[in-house]
C-alpha cells in the first residue's frame, strides 16, 4: 500500500516536471488569447463560460469602437513574425480572408465544423465560419403596406427616391455590392447601385442611421443589417424587416457569418484548438442565437432568438473568397460612383 502511494507520488511528481520543462519561457501553464471583433457585450460571456468549463484562462483583446476590426487585423499583421494572439473571433468574414492572404492564419480542420455548409468552411482550413447577421430590407409599416413592400433586390431600383442606404464604401454595404457581383456579374451589380444612385437613394452614414431614418418615419425603407433593425424591432417601433429574393430560384439574402481562425505560430497552439472548437460548436452559436448576437443560425437550431424567433432563410450561394475577390473588381467603380 505504502509503496503504491509512493509510487503514485512520483507519477504526479515526473508529470509536473514534463509540463514544466514543455513550456516556452515566461508562458502562462492554462491560458489561451484572442483577438476578437465580436462586441464584447456578447463575446464575453462566451469567454467566461469557456473559462468556466475549462479552468484555462483567457485573455481576451476586443476591438476599439473606433478602429473596428481592421484595428485588430492590422495588429496580428504587424505581430506576424512573434504572434501574441492564439485565435481570432470575427464579427465578419472580408477581414479573416486578408488574414489568410497575409499568411498570419493556420491550417486547421475543427471536428466542431461537421454540419457547417460547405460555403462556411475554408477548403484549406484556414477559417471556419458560423451563424451571423443577414442583410434586410428594413419597412417602416405605418408608411408601408404589407402589399407594397418590395420583395427583391431588382425590385429597388424604381423606388429609390423611398429607399435610405449606408455608404457602400464601407461596410456590409460593401460586402453586399461585392456580393452581388460575384453572384450576377460585375456589371450587372454595378447597375443595381447606379440605378440606386440616379433615382434618388439616401446615402447616409451606416446602417444605424437606416435603421434610425426608417424607424423614425423619415424614409419609408432602407437596407441594413438584422441586428440593427433589432434594436428598433425591441423599443416596439412599427417596423418590419424583409428577407429579399427567398423564392426557390430567387437570388437569396446575403449573410454575414462569424469566423473563427487560429494564428500561426501563436503561443499555445493546443489551447487556441480548444478554444476555436468551443466556439464553433453547437452549444455556443445557441447561446449566441439567444443572446441576439447571432440572427441567422448556420445549422438548423431550435433555439428561438429574441427579436426574429427561428429564421429559415435562403442564402446567397457565392463563397466568401468569390465575394472578396469580386469586391476588388467593382470597388474602383463603386467608389468613384459615390464618392462625389
Amino acid at each position: 500500500m505504502k509503496r503504491n502511494v509512493i509510487l503514485a507520488l512520483l507519477a504526479i511528481v515526473v508529470l509536473g516536471v514534463a509540463v514544466f520543462t514543455s513550456r516556452q519561457p515566461g508562458e502562462a501553464l492554462h491560458e489561451v488569447t484572442i483577438y476578437t471583433s465580436v462586441d464584447q457585450v456578447y463575446s464575453e460571456p462566451v469567454l467566461r463560460a469557456f473559462e468556466a468549463e475549462t479552468g484555462i484562462r483567457v485573455n481576451a483583446l476586443y476591438d476599439a469602437e473606433a478602429a473596428k476590426t481592421v484595428g485588430l487585423v492590422n495588429r496580428l499583421i504587424a505581430e506576424k513574425s512573434a504572434p501574441l494572439a492564439d485565435v481570432f473571433w470575427n464579427g465578419e468574414f472580408s477581414q479573416t480572408l486578408v488574414l489568410k492572404e497575409e499568411g498570419v492564419l493556420a491550417a486547421y480542420a475543427s471536428p466542431a465544423a461537421e454540419g457547417l455548409p460547405a460555403l462556411f468552411r475554408d477548403p484549406e482550413g484556414f477559417w471556419t465560419a458560423f451563424g451571423g447577421r443577414a442583410r434586410v430590407l428594413f419597412v417602416n409599416t405605418a408608411m408601408l403596406p404589407k402589399a407594397d413592400w418590395p420583395r427583391s433586390i431588382f425590385d429597388l431600383p424604381p423606388r429609390a427616391g423611398e429607399i435610405a442606404l449606408a455608404n457602400p464604401l464601407f461596410g456590409s454595404t460593401g460586402t453586399h455590392a461585392a456580393a452581388l457581383a460575384a453572384a450576377l456579374g460585375p456589371q450587372a451589380a454595378l447597375d443595381v447601385f447606379e440605378a440606386l444612385k440616379s433615382g434618388g437613394v439616401r446615402v447616409v452614414d451606416g446602417n444605424a442611421v437606416v435603421r434610425d431614418m426608417v424607424a423614425a418615419g423619415r424614409v419609408p425603407m432602407g437596407l441594413t443589417d438584422t441586428d440593427d433593425a433589432c434594436v428598433s424591432i425591441e423599443k416596439g417601433a412599427p417596423v418590419a424587416v424583409v428577407f429579399l429574393d427567398q423564392q426557390a430560384d430567387g437570388l437569396g439574402t446575403l449573410v454575414v457569418p462569424n469566423t473563427v481562425a487560429l494564428i500561426a505560430g501563436g503561443p499555445h497552439p493546443d489551447l487556441g484548438r480548444m478554444l476555436a472548437d468551443y466556439l464553433l460548436s453547437t452549444e455556443t452559436e445557441a447561446a449566441m442565437i439567444e443572446s441576439g448576437w447571432v440572427q441567422i443560425p448556420s445549422r438548423p437550431s431550435p433555439v428561438e432568438g429574441p427579436c426574429f424567433g427561428r429564421l429559415d432563410v435562403r442564402a446567397m450561394q457565392v463563397s466568401m473568397a468569390e465575394i472578396r475577390a469580386a469586391g476588388g473588381e467593382i470597388d474602383a467603380a463603386i467608389r468613384r460612383m459615390f464618392q462625389d
